[in-house]
């Protein structure tokens, strides 16, 4: 009798919950990682795009023949060899003055609610339209554009074969955003660890990220993206000197790690400095430079890959991007 008493005790403790700190090694950690999901959810690997439309809206992207001066095309500004963005503080327009807006990078693009830092562009169908035709980007015209696949064999008759029509502005636009929709950076570290692999990120990431959730920065950057799915006032705290206290789209906080210079004017140059502005204006927080660094550690483990390459920051702004 005894000895059968020992065993259902036995029994009894084994289905216990464990003390603290003698579960298994990296328990906690997963119970963290799986908690961390209802604030960021992995990219996705894939958006379904069809791949022989993703490799017309590849050429599409790269093609400066589309451009009323022929001399850029998309991959001009969104330098997908890098960062998907550039370096510059905020592009030139086809006439050489500067954009409005500092250029966002074309990663993970298609998980964002809306487009554009104002969120003024509601579909990516728009983006391209605009890209295309708007005279400060690309300033081509429909009639040139279609003229210039039409007439071009290995345009013609890839469109004809995966379309089942010769090139029109509709199947233009379907090829790009086919494209647009493949630009995923899936596989960054804390992707990683948000599935399981307790060691992809170090101790002081894992507090960063801790801490950029507790002052409240994951309010605002959540979800797939970190960002990207609401709108928000800059300067709710403190108003940013020289900016008006409009309201904008909340940035994708993926890859912002290479993606420098930061906010909608290009106007921060480093990352930890955009932290600390955030910080003030929006949380009504100074952090110390200890906060700062741990944050910025978080933020670098957001960085993820393009067709297996790592994402790195954009080369100079007069170095032009390679087709």
């Amino acid at each position: 009798m005894a000895a059968l008493v020992a065993a259902l005790i036995g029994s009894a403790l084994s289905i216990l919950p464990s003390a603290a700190g003698e579960g298994p090694p990296g328990a906690s950690k997963a119970a963290e990682a799986v908690e961390a999901q209802d604030v960021i959810t992995p990219v996705p690997s894939s958006l379904g795009a069809d791949p022989e439309r993703v490799a017309l809206g590849r050429r599409l992207f790269t093609d400066t023949r589309l451009s009323r001066g022929g001399d850029r095309a998309c991959i001009t500004c969104h330098d997908i060899h890098s960062s998907g963005a550039s370096a510059a503080t905020r592009n030139l327009t086809t006439d050489g003055t500067s954009m409005p807006r500092n250029t966002p990078t074309a990663f993970n693009a298609a998980l964002s609610f809306r487009l554009g830092w104002a969120g003024e562009i509601p579909t990516l169908a728009d983006q391209a339209e605009i890209a295309l035709t708007r005279p400060e980007f690309l300033g081509g015209s429909w009639s040139r554009i279609l003229a210039v696949i039409q007439a071009d064999p290995a345009l013609d008759g890839p469109f004809r074969a995966t379309y089942g029509r010769e090139a029109d502005r509709a199947a233009v636009i379907d090829a790009i955003n086919s494209f647009e929709r493949s630009l995923l950076t899936p596989d960054s570290r804390f992707d990683r660890w948000l599935r399981g692999d307790v060691q992809a990120i170090t101790e002081s990431e894992r507090s960063g990220y801790t801490l950029f959730k507790g002052i409240g920065c994951a309010a605002c950057h959540q979800g797939a993206n970190v960002g990207g799915n609401l709108f928000e006032k800059v300067g709710i705290f403190v108003t940013i000197p020289d900016k008006a206290a409009e309201v904008l789209r909340v940035p994708s906080l993926r890859n912002v790690a290479v993606t420098a210079p930061y906010f909608d004017d290009g106007g921060v140059p480093t990352l930890p400095e955009a932290v600390r502005l955030m910080a003030r204006v929006q949380l009504g927080r100074e952090l110390t430079d200890a906060q700062i660094g741990s944050i910025v550690a978080f933020l670098g483990t957001l960085t993820g890959s393009y067709e297996g390459r790592p994402l790195t920051p954009s080369p100079a702004p007069d170095t032009p991007p390679q087709p």
